[in-house]
């Protein structure tokens, strides 16, 4: 495989996705499934409301039918689909109930941890039987040292920490137009790459689809958006870059790689323990988009900082560790 394949692959499911556009929000429109903004948000982006929602559904179609190729002879390939497709039927579920059953809230946090940890177990299966047939170990290395751990048995209970983490850290991502699109292209991108330096050619290649999905959805999402990606989107999203952290065992090095998405979580998570615990708020609202965005920034400026994050973050790992 060739850097020129990847790019190819990239720009199919680029096309693929900016094809689906004319075809999917119109039907999303005309199905009523139209994005509820929730009344605790941003008051401007009340005006958001009824945009059509579940565009996520692009994303996963432009991503299976960009890669489907290669799913046939390379089990990685055929992992990280399936972890991008039942993720993605979580979060449409999700979606579903939030805009068809008109229950803000989507599913319990009971049920989605419940679907998540099904998932999760499923693909600790496939996974470990994938890795038995090859001779490769569930280790666990630690970036910029020479720590390596064998994690045996306990392997299980990483892997569910590590995907259900990435997923929820990625969904809380999600919030202004095109954050979530942009910022998932930048860390793909560098995953590619390292991925590609360490002979992980089918996982290289998926994720070069990937962002080529991400780019096709973009024309759609940017600011002032089309189609929002809802669940649907954010969690296949999730959903994948937990397994192709995975698959290039590089699942500590995904904090850094992904550390966007690692601050947002933690801004949500430090906001709510220091409002429960001394009744003041750290920030004026998280995730930490929103904060940035009451302190005077417009959404395109907040979007557009984010993104130059994860672009130097991502590339700046990548840089580190080719060392």
């Amino acid at each position: 495989m060739d850097l020129q394949a990847m790019l190819l692959t990239a720009l199919a499911s680029m096309a693929i996705g900016v094809l689906l556009g004319p075809i999917c929000i119109p039907l999303l429109r005309r199905l009523k499934f139209g994005q509820s903004i929730r009344e605790e948000g941003p008051k401007h982006h009340q005006v958001k409301a009824g945009t059509p929602t579940m565009g996520g559904v692009m994303i996963i179609l432009a991503i299976v039918l960009g890669s489907i190729r290669f799913a046939i002879d390379s089990t990685e390939v055929s992992i990280l689909i399936f972890a991008t497709v039942a993720f993605g039927i979580i979060g449409f579920a999700d979606d579903f109930i939030k805009v068809v059953k008109k229950r803000n809230l989507g599913l319990r946090p009971r049920q989605k941890l419940l679907l998540q940890a099904i998932a999760a177990l499923l693909l600790y299966a496939w996974v470990r039987w994938y890795w038995v047939r090859t001779d490769q170990s569930s280790m666990v290395s630690v970036p910029f040292t020479h720590w390596v751990f064998n994690l045996g048995i306990f392997y299980l209970i990483f892997f569910v920490i590590v995907l259900w983490g990435t997923t929820n850290a990625v969904n809380i991502t999600d919030g202004l137009d095109g954050l979530l699109s942009g910022t998932a292209v930048m860390v793909f991108s560098a995953y590619a790459v390292y991925a590609y330096w360490h002979t992980e050619y089918d996982v290289a290649m998926f994720c070069a689809s990937m962002v080529g999905a991400l780019l096709g959805f973009l024309v759609f999402n940017r600011h002032p958006a089309k189609v929002f990606m809802g669940d649907t989107g954010s969690l296949a999203i999730g959903g994948a870059l937990a397994l192709v952290a995975v698959l290039t065992h590089s699942e500590f090095g995904l904090v850094l790689f992904g550390l966007v998405f690692v601050i947002e979580m933690l801004s949500v998570i430090i906001q709510v323990f220091s409002f429960q615990t001394f009744g003041r708020r750290v920030f004026r609202m998280s995730p930490l988009h929103h904060h940035f965005e009451l302190t005077g920034w417009s959404e395109w400026e907040v979007v557009m900082g984010f993104w130059l994050f994860a672009f130097l973050s991502a590339f700046g790992t990548l840089a580190l560790l080719s060392r």
